[in-house]
Order: C-alpha cells, then structure tokens, then sequence
C-alpha cells in the first residue's frame, strides 16, 4: 500500500486524531495563558516572586513527559488517564514560556512611556491595559506562539496515557512497522506545528507593525480561529468502535459498565480487545483505554482509572513485586496471585494458555550462516556485536545485567538503549546484531528473525492474564473461566502477525479469533 493509499483509506480517523491533538493543545496553552499571563504581570510588580516562580516553570520543562504522566495519573481529581492528564501537563510545559514573555514584554516597554502616562493621571490598572500591556503584546505572543508549537509536539506522547492525537499513529506505526501509519502521525503533526506557527506569526507581526494595521490584525486573528474551528467543529465525535455482536450469550450483564485498558504494544491490544467483545456479547458497557505505556496500567488500575488489562506473570513478579526471578511457572502465578490480592485488591484470571518469554533475536541470515540455534552458540561470535534492547529489559530484575552474566557475553560496543519498537526494526536494518523482543510478537516473522532458544533457562515464564480490581470480579469471571488455557502459543502469534505483517485491525482480529473459537 502507497502512502496516498493509506491516507485515502484512513483520512476520517486521521483527521479524528488531529483533532484530538488539537483539542488538546487547546486546552493546554489556554490554560497556560489563562495562568501565566496574570503570574507574569504580578512578577513584574512583586520582582522577588520572580526567581521562584521561573524557577518552577524552568523545572517543569526539564521533567520528561512520561515521567510526569506517570507522576500524575494516581492524583485524584487532576490526574488519571486519558486527555485530562495530557492537557495539566502540557499546561505545565507551556507556562514558562508564556510567563517569561509576559515578564520580558512588560518590563521592556520604555520607562519614559510609562512615566508620561503615570504623569497624565493614568492608575496602575489604566497604565497596564493601555500602555504596557498592548506595547508588550509582540513579545507576548511570541512566548505563547513557542508554548503552542511545543505543546504541538509534546501532546504526541498524549497516546501513551489514552489521551489520544496523532502520537496514536505514530506510537502504533513503530510498533507495527508501519512506515506508513509512523509518516501519516508525524507529517500531520509537523503540518499542524508550522500552521500554528504561520497563524501566531501574523497575529506577532501584526502588532509589531502597530495599530495602524488593524485589518492586517483581524485577518491573523480569523486564521488563529480558524484553524481550531475547522478541527473541532467539522469532524464528527470521537468514538472507539468495538464489537456489533449482539447480546445473545448466556449470563446476561446488562447495563454494567467496564473500563478495559492495555499496554501499548499489538499483543496487549489485541488481548483486551477480545476481553472487551466478550463483554460486550454479554451487555456489559465497555469504554477502551488502549496503549497505555510503562506501568502505567497497572498505576491506572490501582487509581481505579481502568478495571481490568492483560498482564504477565514474570513481569508482575519481577518488575511490579520486585522478586528474584524464579523458573517454576505454577510457583509464579500462586505467589503473583496471592500477593496481588494482599498487596493490591487485585485478582488475577486463570492463565490464557500461552507464555510471551523475553526472546533473543537475531537476523534469520544470521543465524544460517553462522549455525546459531541457542543463546550460549551466539555467545562467542558476538563479541563484535551491536546489541540493542529496550528500556523494560535493561532496567529488569530478569532484564541484561542478570542476562549477560548468567550467559557470559562481553560486548565491546556499549548496549544500545532505546524504544522496544525500533529495536526490530534496528534490527532488520543491520543497525544492531541482537536484541531482547517477545516470543509471540508477530514482527519476528514479518522481518524474517530468528530467536535463540534460551538454554540455560534463565528467564522466568511469562504466561499471560488479566489483572482485575475486586470489585468487578463477578462481572469477569464468567469471561475469565472461558479464556482459561483457551489461546494457544500459535494463536497468538498468528493474530499479532495479522496485525503487524498484514496490518488487519486489532478489533477485527479479534472478532475473527471469538469467530473460529465459538462459531455459534
């Protein structure tokens, strides 16, 4: 498929994500103005507040965006998943430039202005509103002109809490390999920057050439409009389509409502989107809040932001319960199980009936070539080798350290740290020699890669589940007594491979799976 051909395939959800972003930007740099221009003008007149409070907005720039999602979903009332989250931190993001333009604008109009209209009667508030505050404009609108095509930027990562926009294409493109999906996110992302760029532009010009351009100022002020008019208005509401099977199943839950989540990889989608159609067959009300990344899952679920998402043992042992990783599969689940209810209020389904290990993966060509079937045969070819793995396993109890020493390798060039994602593609495209992957991850055949068995049985098992809140248990088990041991190693990776191969949609995938399983 030719980019025109996924765009014209595509266009309505693309431009549902663009207003998305949009929407959001909106509301971040609104708020930002709505808070920074006032702070900005009370540092002008209180100058002692001025290192404090710039010094706030310097921080919140620094912080990396996931981090302060994360840092904000267990909030009540500000936080959670979802657009609310990306708005307060874009908001966040946006300040500094807004109050320091506002600071800098004012503090720069010439003293003998301000002088002349103190010395014409003016009070303060005269002076400000028509002195200093239309002189200072340019240099205003320049700092929010810089807030807005930051948060343009920045509302990308809005995807990875369920906060939607263009990330959503990009972050699904990576994962999926899609050059297409990646370029449609990221081109229409870099249009909608300089747009609001080239609006903002004129409205800056415009007040530096003075009042006199007064119509020159009306028309960038109808741009400015709209250009968030057309998005918001003209596109139809958001929607997350699901399943149109009708409620004909035994144990009828009609009128409950369940919040689904997952992790941002096809694996999980896939995984809650079957979770989410059984429901639905049995009148249960599913809202979706796909592609979360990190932990933040598991987070949302402790704040009781989501119900339920698929999860999998070793990592819930490891890296949520901090254990030394252990071999025995039924050894994992009891105590992942037990502890979770101790720990958490949470429950966890009867194992799906298949395992996603951490693979090692290598080109196929490689493997041939140099007779590469396990992880010790790789061992002392590889020393030449650019590794490359994903953040998770690097930082992992069970992730590289433990790894490499329990398998001897000595790489000469450092690891290469970097998005799970890429790590394929890297891959495919001789960029790195190895890297840590997922066994069921449809990618491997997709770009013909070859993984390693793991010989010395270092990785503990990865069976996957359902993490639930208690409180909806009863509404699940019914659900979960019929997932259990009902996906096998194949299936998985015959419906990850549809989705990341053969770019079929994760909710179809799933609803033919649900078809071939019970085709009654």
């Amino acid at each position: 498929m030719t980019f025109l051909d996924f765009i014209q395939q595509n266009w309505h959800e693309l431009l549902v994500l663009t207003r998305q972003h949009i929407f959001i930007v909106l509301l971040a740099t609104g708020f930002a103005i709505i808070v920074g221009m006032p702070l900005g003008i009370l540092l002008t007149r209180v100058k002692s507040l001025q290192a404090p409070v710039l010094g706030f907005a310097n921080v919140m720039q620094t912080v990396p965006s996931l981090a302060l999602f994360g840092l904000l979903v267990p909030i009540p009332f500000i936080g959670g998943i979802g657009a609310r989250t990306a708005v307060i931190a874009l908001a966040l993001y946006a300040l500094l430039p807004v109050i320091r333009n506002t600071v800098t604008g004012i503090a720069g109009v010439d003293a003998r202005i301000t002088e002349a209209a103190t010395a014409m009667g003016m009070t303060g508030w005269q002076r400000l509103r028509m002195v200093e505050l239309p002189l200072a404009m340019p240099v205003i609108l320049a700092g929010i002109r810089v807030a807005v095509v930051i948060s343009v930027g920045v509302a990308t990562i809005a995807a990875l809490i369920g906060g939607g926009g263009l990330g959503t294409y990009i972050f699904r493109g990576l994962r999926q390999n899609d050059n297409n999906m990646l370029l449609a996110g990221a081109v229409a992302s870099a249009l909608l920057a300089l747009l609001c760029d080239l609006a903002l532009g004129m409205l800056e010009r415009t007040y530096r050439i003075g009042e006199g351009n007064a119509k020159g100022r009306r028309i960038a002020v109808i741009s400015c409009s709209a250009l968030f008019l057309v998005a918001i208005i003209a596109i139809g509401p958001v929607t997350r389509s699901g399943s149109d099977a009708p409620n004909t199943l035994s144990g009828d839950l009609t009128g409950r409502r369940i919040i689904v989540g997952s992790k941002d990889f096809t694996e999980s989608v896939i995984l809650a989107e079957i979770l989410s159609q059984m429901l639905e067959k049995r009148g249960v009300a599913v809202e979706r809040r796909f592609e979360l990344g990190g932990h933040l899952p598991h987070d949302a679920l402790l704040a009781s932001q989501i119900d339920v998402y698929p999860e999998y043992t070793g990592t819930a042992y490891t890296a949520i319960l901090m254990h030394t990783p252990i071999t025995d599969p039924a050894a994992v689940y009891e105590q992942t199980k037990r502890e979770y209810a101790e720990n958490f209020g949470l429950a966890l389904s009867p194992p799906l009936g298949f395992a996603n290990d951490f693979a090692i993966l290598v080109r196929g060509e490689t493997a041939k070539a140099m007779n590469l079937t396990t992880i010790s045969d790789a061992v002392p070819v590889s020393k030449d080798w650019q590794a490359g793995f994903g953040q998770d396993f690097m930082s992992r109890a069970d992730g590289y350290p433990g790894f490499s020493k329990a398998y001897g390798f000595s790489f000469q060039k450092q690891p290469r740290e970097m998005d799970l994602s890429l790590t394929y593609r890297a891959l495919a495209a001789r960029e790195l020699d190895i890297i840590a992957g997922n066994s069921t991850d449809g990618l491997i055949s997709a770009l013909d890669l070859f993984q390693l068995a793991d010989d010395k049985r270092y990785f503990p098992p990865y069976q996957a589940v359902f993490v639930a809140r208690k409180s909806v248990e009863d509404v699940l088990a019914e659900v979960f007594t019929e997932l259990n041991n009902a996906i096998s190693t194949e299936d998985m990776r015959q419906m990850n491979n549809r989705v990341d191969g053969e770019k079929a949609q994760p909710k179809d995938v799933a609803a033919a799976w649900l078809t071939a399983k019970t085709p009654n």
